[in-house]
């Protein structure tokens, strides 16, 4: 009983019941013109239907009143792109004006009846309703009274949900609207999916290269090199603080630019990071670097900066070769180091798994693992476009 008088205490049916009862104002207004042509506002709203910001106006409306509190995205609030919205928007004006009507009746009529019905049942007489003008007063039709109110109460309920459901089918979103969301929504789950890498690279590598650096200088027990360990800690926080600063630009500015973000020709910083730790890092580069695309670079910069971070975090100070070469607009990166032992598993690790995903997203290849002479390998083939 009490989940079928919940819709009592729902703001939601008095929003939609008062979004029915709105085209009837204008029904009113021209009933004291013409009582006789009631039927002019809804051939009005043939033309008015055809107007592409109608389209938004209803749009609006619906997810105020029909849907109050909540982003609803089944009701487009873009004007009319082509004839069809129009046709659908005047479609979903002739079907409100039929729900209004339909409404308004049965919210004047029904408490009417109820009222007659009791007044019948006191004995006065009933001109205004014919089943009751000539029935003969009787206490039972206080009985029935409650009655047309609680058709009224399901009527207001139902034609309120019908309402809602038809401005969904007509007021929805058209196909191309719908592709056009989808796409917006990839847009920004790419971009999430980047800043966290972003900020996974760049803060990782530099707590990375934090930690190492104070353990190295705690063994050393040497002043001379806790003072290179201190700067190394010093430096890579700085550029981790201009890497942070810039996702956070990248977050408060959607159009920031991303040719701010740091690329191969910035390589030099992530390998003398790597040394300051104690890796003895091998780099040899090969072909025209500055010649790559800006994206291909920046991402390879990345790549190598999680490949690096991976070697110190899992690795320790080990000999590492890093080898970067350009042929053909095609990047080859290439990290090789020994594993200290069979236990260690750097592929364990999201690391790993950011550096292939960003690989597939340039549509590369990355592959990692231990070679023939038992190194940790991390091989990615990046193509120019």
């Amino acid at each position: 009983m009490l989940r079928l008088l919940r819709p009592l205490w729902r703001g939601t049916t008095y929003t939609r019941l008062l979004h029915l009862w709105v085209p009837m104002l204008v029904v009113s207004v021209w009933m004291f013109i013409d009582e006789t042509t009631v039927w002019v506002p809804a051939a009005v709203l043939v033309p008015v239907g055809l107007i592409p910001a109608v389209r938004t106006g209803e749009g609006v409306q619906a997810r105020l009143l029909l849907t109050p509190g909540l982003d609803d995205d089944a009701f487009s609030v873009a004007p009319s792109a082509n004839w069809r919205d129009r046709l659908r928007t005047t479609a979903w004006l002739q079907l409100r004006m039929l729900l209004g009507a339909l409404t308004t009746g049965v919210c004047v009529w029904l408490p009417v009846l109820t009222i007659e019905l009791v007044r019948r049942a006191l004995g006065h007489r009933v001109d205004d309703i014919p089943i009751l003008r000539d029935a003969a007063p009787h206490w039972a039709y206080l009985l029935i009274a409650p009655l047309p109110l609680l058709a009224l109460y399901g009527a207001v309920v139902g034609l309120g949900a019908l309402a809602a459901a038809g401005a969904r089918a007509l007021l929805g979103p058209s196909a191309a609207e719908r592709l056009s969301a989808l796409e917006e929504r990839t847009e920004q789950l790419l971009e999430r999916n980047r800043i966290a890498r972003e900020l996974h690279d760049s803060i990782g590598h530099a707590l990375t290269v934090a930690v190492v650096q104070a353990g190295a200088a705690r063994a050393a027990n040497s002043a001379e090199f806790t003072d290179r360990a201190l700067t190394a800690i010093e430096e890579t926080g700085r550029a981790a603080l201009e890497d942070l600063e810039r996702v956070l630009g990248v977050l408060r500015e959607s159009e920031r630019p991303a040719s701010s973000r740091p690329t191969l020709a910035h390589a030099d910083r992530l390998l003398e990071s790597a040394r300051a730790s104690g890796a003895k890092v091998d780099a040899e580069v090969a072909g025209p670097v500055e010649t790559l695309p800006g994206h291909v670079s920046r991402e390879g910069y990345r790549i190598l900066q999680e490949a690096l971070t991976n070697v110190l975090r899992h690795a320790g100070a080990v000999p590492t070769r890093v080898r970067v070469d350009v042929a053909d607009g095609v990047l080859t990166l290439d990290v090789r180091n020994p594993l200290p032992d069979a236990s260690a598993a750097p592929g364990r690790g999201g690391g790993l798994r950011g550096i292939r995903e960003r690989a597939a997203l340039l549509g590369g290849r990355a592959h990692t693992g231990p070679d023939e002479a038992g190194d940790w390998t991390v091989r990615v083939e990046l193509p120019p476009g």
